[in-house]
């Protein structure tokens, strides 16, 4: 006569592994949290960057239709106009030089401001992580210690 063989259980062995060592889901929510607002930070230095881009952007486009104007004014002489023309383009190289070292201040902040969060959301992740790695080998040798006590 064969005897059966008796199916080994992995649900229930895995859930009284799991119950013998409990885990704290505080660091993760921790850590989730510092990283929705490491999110919030960036999000934000990206806002005011394209906020400050645009208005740069719509004030030089002001400035140089207002600069045409003047040019396309009704001259007394042929030579005004060559003349209007000779200084509407150096304004506007002097504008585009203006307007591109205001863009190159507005892109260096942008690389501080992100390179500032990324050193501090490192420090933070390292200091989370050390902080989780304490609070974890100290619960899983309070569980062994209880294990083998039994």
């Amino acid at each position: 006569m064969a005897t059966k063989a008796k199916t080994q259980d992995y649900t229930a062995m895995m859930k009284d592994m799991m119950s013998a060592f409990p885990m704290d889901m505080k660091p993760f929510e921790d850590m989730m949290k510092s990283q929705t607002a490491m999110a919030e930070k960036m999000s934000g230095v990206a806002l005011e960057a394209a906020q400050k881009s645009t208005d740069l952007s719509s004030k030089w486009a002001l400035d140089t239709l207002a600069k045409m104007e003047d040019m396309t004014k009704v001259k007394e002489e042929p030579s005004d106009y060559a003349k209007s023309m000779t200084d509407f383009m150096q304004s506007t190289a002097e504008s585009t030089a203006e307007h591109m070292a205001a863009f190159a201040e507005i892109a260096k902040k942008v690389q501080t401001e992100t390179m500032e969060l990324m050193l501090a959301a490192g420090k933070d992740a390292t200091a989370d992580m050390t902080e989780a790695a304490k609070k974890a080998t100290t619960e899983m040798t309070a569980a062994a210690k209880k294990a083998t006590a039994k």
